[in-house]
C-alpha cells in the first residue's frame, strides 16, 4: 500500500468522524470548492457554506460508521479514487430512532501541493448481489 493510499483512507475515516463528531470546519477543511455529491437525493454541486448548513441543519445525524473493502486507483498524479463499503447508524435531528444503511461508497480527491481535498462523494445503497 503507498503512502498516498494511506493517506487518503485516513482523510476519508477523518471526514466521516467529522460527521459524527457534527465538526462541519473539520469536513469543510477536506472539501474543494465547490464540491459534488451523488446519492439518492440526487446529484448537487455545494460550496463551503452550503455544506455548514446541510450539516448543521440537515433532518439526519450520524451517529457511527464502519468503512470496509476501500479500494484506491490514482488515475492522474494528483487524483484519486477510493470505493469502499459502510454501515453507516443514522438517527434523525429531531428524533431517536436509529436507521441502519449498508451503503457503497466512492470519493474522488486531488492533491494542490502537499494537501489532498475531496472534490466528489458519491453513495448508493447495497442491493441484492446479482445471480
Amino acid at each position: 500500500m503507498t503512502d498516498d493510499t494511506q493517506t487518503l483512507m485516513g482523510l476519508e475515516r477523518k471526514f466521516w468522524q467529522a460527521i459524527v463528531d457534527e465538526d462541519a470546519q473539520t469536513a469543510i477543511d477536506l472539501l474543494t470548492e465547490p464540491a459534488l455529491m451523488v446519492s439518492s437525493h440526487g446529484a448537487m454541486k455545494f460550496d463551503h457554506a452550503t455544506y455548514r448548513r446541510m450539516a448543521e441543519q440537515g433532518t439526519m445525524t450520524v451517529k457511527s460508521f464502519e468503512l470496509s473493502d476501500m479500494e484506491s486507483v490514482f488515475p492522474a498524479e494528483h487524483t484519486a479514487v477510493l470505493t469502499y463499503r459502510v454501515r453507516q447508524v443514522l438517527v434523525p435531528r429531531d428524533g431517536s430512532e436509529e436507521i441502519v444503511q449498508q451503503m457503497t461508497d466512492s470519493s474522488t480527491w486531488v492533491r494542490d501541493g502537499d494537501r489532498w481535498q475531496c472534490v466528489m462523494h458519491t453513495e448508493t445503497p447495497v442491493g441484492d448481489p446479482p445471480s
